[in-house]
């Protein structure tokens, strides 16, 4: 299960202390090469067990910057109980 950083990323760091797991790294350490943050969609939770919803999400000021990733959800995988649907924002203002 994870969440995935859109493009609109302002690389402002909001997210990386939130995350309970450590599973977002900066550009400088994005293994895509783009240079946006990125989650780790092995070691990513969605939060479940330590938030309602992902706190990378409910952290970053970019409105839609954070979505849901369904290609990245194991079928085994609990999943965030308020999960939206694939590539909506995690949380919407």
């Amino acid at each position: 299960m994870a969440v995935l950083i859109t493009d609109t990323c302002i690389s402002c760091d909001a997210c990386l202390d939130e995350c309970p797991t450590e599973s977002i790294v900066d550009n400088d350490e994005n293994p895509t090469g783009e240079d946006i943050y990125y989650v780790n969609p092995e070691t990513c939770t969605e939060c479940v067990g330590d938030h309602d919803v992902p706190a990378c999400a409910e952290a970053c000021p970019t409105e839609g910057c954070i979505v849901w990733d369904d290609s990245s959800v194991a079928p085994d995988q609990p999943r965030n109980a308020n999960r939206g649907a694939d590539k909506e924002p995690c949380i919407e203002d």
